[in-house]
């Protein structure tokens, strides 16, 4: 009995800690060289693990709509906003953060 109840408490204490409390936000993914911004205006992944590809799905779902009501708005096609926020937020990016340039390579701002 009591070492049944001893391995359901490692069970429950290693499934806590081994997976993340939170959700990785946009600025931690930046900050920690995970993804970057591409002139396409979309986010890409530097690094391949599930969590930054979970992340760059949700925001660029989130940026496809964005993109798609200022088109409407501005008739404008979804793709000419899209590059302009690209150039927008390549530009803005901070020190230390990725951005890939228009040859398709990381750099490393």
């Amino acid at each position: 009995m009591k070492k049944g109840r001893s391995l359901l408490f490692s069970a429950v204490f290693f499934s806590l800690f081994s997976t993340p409390l939170y959700a990785l936000t946009l600025d931690e993914a930046r900050t920690q060289g995970r993804v970057g911004e591409t002139l396409s205006g979309y986010i890409a992944p530097v690094k391949q693990d599930a969590e930054s590809l979970a992340l760059v799905q949700k925001i660029n779902q989130a940026r496809t709509a964005s993109y798609h009501q200022l088109a409407m708005e501005n008739h404008l096609k979804p793709d000419d906003v899209a590059r302009l926020a690209g150039q927008k937020l390549v530009a803005r990016a901070k020190a230390g953060e990725y951005v890939r340039g228009i040859n398709g390579q990381w750099l490393r701002k």
